[in-house]
């Protein structure tokens, strides 16, 4: 596994899930992170590899890419000499996938990238037409004739068709939960600001629309607090303290700040909100309801409507404030049944299979074709959502 850095997002915390589920399934496990940040608890017997780039010249930006991949390059290679070749290499991150993508000490055949993201959201953003045709270029650049895995098959799609993109082998596996693990977390004791409130977990970024949040719950009239639990950039804090205020419900918004077990006040919450743009996933949709407690998500192009279906779909909401408003007050009043929902197609153990299924499959001399892996969320929807149904 390769990643850019483990702080406390999302993305960082299903490479952690995945390499505690690849040890209880008796993989050797290595860990490489391209920063020396981490602030999850490393699964015992995962061999965890930091490599730091300290230069600091004037021109470091111009080298960095190049620069990096060499630094990859030794470790692996000095890994691979004392444990013998890997048998599957997966990066995270686009961040990661553009120094992997120039390593020379990798195969490409046994190299896939992991997509969490809709990158023509995340990536492109609303710069001039110039700047958006360079950004497709550099996607190109790294995933053409790639192996790829998304999390929804959405990120494929959207890979492949905006970024003009032919993939060499490609498979979709969602996002993995260590089920007993968060419900075990869920029950441990907080101290909540009110019986009652409605809950946020997510970083303070522009794609999360706290703002449309924000605008949503004010119009409401819910006098429950909402908590957003996360943290960001101070700018961004500020502008959402400062738009608080002027909403008039600075009162009832609470910035908890990161938790490092989110699960406990799912337990408590009476209803999560995913507001954002786009899911490449929508991790904590399962997690809440893993935990007992309703969601409502914005119909955003990403995981969030396949997740949500049957009587779950009652919690889409359009990409609007008032939508989004009027879903948070349907939910609350008249909340789903969640306890006929089997997730156990979620579990941690059967993503891992379906990464591991990777490992025997050969993509040498097939770089014009796609290899299809089978959809992880095919199955698991037409188990979990019969009963709704």
């Amino acid at each position: 596994m390769v990643i850019d850095g483990l702080p406390g997002g999302g993305a960082e915390k299903v490479v952690i899930t995945l390499v505690a589920g690849f040890l209880a399934a008796k993989q050797r496990v290595s860990l490489f992170s391209l920063q020396n940040i981490c602030e999850y608890t490393l699964p015992e017997g995962v061999d965890y590899h930091v490599i730091k780039d300290c230069c600091h010249k004037p021109w470091r930006k111009l080298t960095e890419l190049r620069r990096r991949a060499s630094l990859l390059n030794k470790v692996i290679q000095e890994a691979e000499r004392q444990g013998g070749e890997f048998d599957l290499i997966v990066s995270h991150l686009h961040k990661t996938d553009r120094i992997v993508r120039r390593s020379t000490a990798l195969k490409a055949s046994k190299t896939w990238f992991c997509l969490h993201g809709v990158l023509s959201d995340s990536y492109l953003g609303h710069g001039s037409v110039l700047l958006r045709w360079l950004k497709k270029r550099k996607i190109q650049r790294i995933y053409q004739q790639r192996n790829v895995i998304g999390v929804s098959a959405y990120v494929l799609e959207d890979l492949q068709s905006v970024f003009n993109v032919i993939l060499r082998g490609k498979a979709v596996i969602s996002n993995p939960f260590d089920i007993a693990a968060i419900k075990k977390q869920a029950q441990e004791s907080i101290t909540i600001p009110a019986k009652k409130f409605i809950l946020h977990v997510g970083r303070f970024h522009e794609i999360k629309r706290h703002d449309r949040l924000l605008q949503a719950y004010a119009l409401t009239n819910l006098t429950i607090p909402l908590v957003l639990l996360g943290k960001g950039s101070k700018e961004k804090t500020e502008a959402l303290r400062a738009q608080a205020r002027e909403l008039g419900i600075e009162q009832r918004v609470i910035f908890q700040g990161f938790s490092d077990n989110p699960y406990a006040w799912m337990a408590c919450a009476s209803l999560l909100v995913l507001s954002s743009d786009s899911e490449g996933f929508g991790n904590v949709l399962i997690e809440s309801m893993l935990c007992g407690t309703p969601v409502v998500s914005t119909r955003c192009p990403g995981g969030p409507v396949t997740l949500l279906q049957g009587e779950l779909a009652r919690g889409l909401a359009d990409l609007n404030v008032a939508s989004l408003s009027r879903t948070i007050l349907e939910i609350y009043q008249h909340p789903p049944d969640l306890t006929q929902i089997d997730f156990s197609n979620f579990d941690t153990s059967v993503a891992c299979k379906c990464y591991l299924s990777l490992i025997s499959e050969s993509y040498e001399g097939h770089s014009k074709k796609e290899k299809k892996i089978p959809n992880l969320l095919d199955t698991f929807l037409s188990c979990c959502f019969r009963k709704l149904r």
